[in-house]
């Protein structure tokens, strides 16, 4: 029952941990409270389902999750002129994207071929304005904010893994105790899948497809084979691809977004505290991937909850849930000094919020990121 116990504690921690980044993702790209249910039901229970199949197809631990960066993204990012119906269109095409890299190699080879530095200087710069708004919330709601932020930090001492389900937790209980609950709050928690015709406009397609595409690819799909490769094993990444790839663009008819190699979930499979055994330990990928499957039906009710607590609050729980990823890639942004000037105009850029011919602030701080390093390399 080891691998099995982990699989499903995997699971419920991964959702509980950033659920509310993706809603406010949503939120963010003109979604409405029901097409943001549907959304997060359709992606958790892709990611449970072909966890599981490739778990038990492979008997390796494959594990996959949604883009938490990638959600990040697109709470940094405008909201297109086309409304949430330009945003469908613009994950289609990032799914496309993805299975065209797990097809034409020339594609995987340019995402890989992207600076590390300057990737991860990008998504520093993405998760920025997010990763602020912790100390916003104190301001605005102290009476519930600052119990949150002081149970995140206890937990993060005592029990790291747990200090964002923690602060859900707190949060959620304050919400229910200090706030009226409108009348029939909770009556479309139920799981229901919401239709959106897409609309494909080329500003939100260079502005949130391609950025969502490359984050996913540099800060998901990449760092998920290296941890699998470290555990010693190999899956077929491209069949991957393709897989997560096309439920990601079919997903995104009813309000899905990106799904995709898990890391910290598989690092979490693939490790020794799954099984001593290697063999069995995609037992717990594939129990994580029931787990997600069975957690999609309550999906709609975490939807309702947030739409019902104030936005400042939801804001800062998501920004507790990013402050470790953007530490990480501050890191990484900046210790390779030859590419530390292009990597920090790419971040600034980033974080800037600039936008120019309707494109938003991602793809031109990764434009100028680029461009910096081709400038200023030496022969």
């Amino acid at each position: 029952m080891q691998p099995v116990i982990l699989g499903l504690l995997a699971s419920f921690v991964g959702f509980s941990s950033s659920f509310a980044v993706v809603l406010q993702g949503y939120l963010a790209m003109g979604a409405t409270p029901a097409q943001a249910a549907s959304g997060l039901t359709i992606i958790t229970f892709s990611m449970g389902a072909l966890g599981a199949w490739f778990s038990f197809r492979t008997r390796m631990p494959v594990a996959i999750a949604w883009s938490t960066p990638g959600a990040a993204l697109l709470v940094a990012s405008l909201a297109p002129a086309g409304g949430f119906a330009a945003a469908v269109g613009a994950f289609i095409i990032s799914g496309l994207l993805i299975m065209l890299a797990g097809l034409w190699r020339p594609l995987l080879r340019a995402v890989e071929g992207i600076p590390g530095p300057i990737a991860n200087a990008m998504l520093a710069g993405v998760l920025l304005d997010l990763c602020v708004s912790p100390a916003r919330a104190v301001g605005v709601v102290p009476w519930i904010a600052l119990p949150v932020v002081l149970t995140w930090l206890i937990m993060l001492r005592l029990a790291r893994l747990w200090a964002v389900p923690a602060a859900v937790v707190v949060a959620a209980g304050l919400v229910a105790v200090l706030l009226p609950l409108p009348p029939g709050a909770f009556s479309g928690a139920a799981p229901r899948l919401e239709w959106v015709w897409p609309v494909f406009e080329p500003a939100a397609i260079l502005g949130i497809g391609v950025p969502l595409f490359l984050v996913t690819m540099a800060s998901q799909n990449v760092p998920g084979i290296a941890v699998l490769s470290a555990f010693g094993y190999r899956p077929k990444a491209g069949q991957v691809f393709l897989a997560t790839g096309a439920a990601s663009a079919a997903g995104a008819l009813v309000g899905g977004q990106m799904i995709n190699f898990a890391a910290i979930t598989a690092a979490m499979c693939a490790g020794p505290e799954s099984h001593p055994d290697p063999k069995r330990r995609w037992v717990a990928a594939f129990a994580n991937g029931c787990g997600y499957m069975a957690i999609a039906l309550a999906a709609g009710l975490a939807a309702a909850a947030v739409a019902v607590a104030p936005p400042a609050l939801i804001q800062a729980v998501a920004g507790l849930a990013l402050l470790g990823s953007m530490a990480g890639a501050l890191r990484a942004a900046v210790e390779d000094e030859g590419l530390r000037i292009p990597a920090v105009l790419c971040f600034v850029t980033c974080a800037s919020g600039l936008s120019f011919a309707g494109v938003g602030p991602a793809f031109w701080g990764l434009l100028s990121g680029l461009a910096a390093a081709a400038v200023l390399r030496r022969p």
